[in-house]
């Protein structure tokens, strides 16, 4: 193998901040923030919106879509005011 062609991994907490979740693992991501861990010692944050803890298909609380289409839906709510009305 090629020497020096390889990323240089480090340990990095990620933080679900919708579901107060983080997680420790390890990555490659550039950040400023730092976060005092579980263990003690300070690592790099990083702050994503979705993570496992707040996915809809993990935590099982997917939205069930209507049965109607989107252009169904609009014309059901829209459709009187496009026909023939200028004001």
């Amino acid at each position: 193998m090629k020497k020096s062609i390889h990323p240089g991994y480090r340990q990095v907490v990620f933080q679900d901040i919708s579901a107060d979740y983080s997680f420790l693992t390890r990555s490659t991501v550039k950040t400023d923030e730092t976060i005092q861990w579980e263990d003690g010692n300070e690592y790099p944050l990083v702050k994503v919106e979705i993570s496992s803890a707040s996915h809809p298909f993990y935590t099982g609380k997917q939205r069930v879509l209507s049965s109607g289409g989107r252009v169904d839906q609009f014309r059901r709510r829209y459709g009187g005011m496009a026909k023939g009305s200028k004001g």
